[in-house]
């Protein structure tokens, strides 16, 4: 496999998940509400492992082809995501939101959540679906496969370095701001029912 496909897959990577959307809310949420990000981003990154295998194994594709298991897909992860940030809400009005007083979830629930966040994220998906086949090398000695995993580690590492960062930042910045901590709280499950809330419109209208 050609470094080159390497190099340019990891710049369309980036640039990808340098866009804030769904894990960037749950990344910031965990660094406000739990002790440590880890759980939470090491259950983002696990979805992602997940996806990359769907995809290798070319489950994806049967799916993409499948109208009702993607409009199933779609409707459970939109309602999980409309979910999960309509219990951040209700968390970011009370006492317990401030990140010094905050209760956190057990490593498992965070881990979980992280899995569901990405896992289930159709669009995640089709965007594998269609974007790490685009840089393979049809020609070269390595298993289609085994390309396929490989940009997926990229992607899941990359995402590592990102997420930690966002969790690691909202923590230590927002920490002692209780009041911006929770506007932030507040904010990052609005985007979560927002994005959740657009994935059922786009996919059942």
């Amino acid at each position: 496999m050609a470094v080159g496909y390497i190099a340019a897959f990891w710049t369309v990577s980036v640039l990808l998940i340098l866009v804030p959307g769904a894990d960037w809310a749950y990344a910031i949420a965990a660094g406000l509400r739990e002790r440590s990000v880890l759980p939470a981003v090491g259950g983002l990154l696990l979805g992602y492992v997940a996806l990359t295998a769907v995809v290798a194994a070319g489950v994806a594709a049967v799916v993409d082809r499948n109208p009702v298991v993607l409009t199933a897909l779609t409707v459970f992860g939109g309602l999980y995501l409309m979910w999960l940030g309509g219990t951040t809400l209700a968390s970011a009005g009370t006492p317990a939101a401030l990140p010094e007083q905050a209760n956190p979830a057990p490593w498992g629930t965070s881990v979980l959540r992280g899995i569901g966040i990405s896992g289930l994220n159709p669009k995640a998906i089709l965007l594998f679906l269609a974007l790490l086949p685009q840089f393979t090398d049809r020609t070269g000695s390595w298993p289609l496969a085994a390309q396929i995993g490989t940009l997926g580690l990229i992607h899941t590492l990359s995402c590592a370095a990102i997420y930690l960062c966002v969790g690691v930042l909202a923590r230590t910045v927002l920490r002692a701001r209780p009041t911006a901590a929770r506007i932030v709280t507040r904010v990052s499950g609005v985007a979560m029912i927002i994005i959740g809330t657009l994935l059922l419109v786009e996919r059942l209208l």
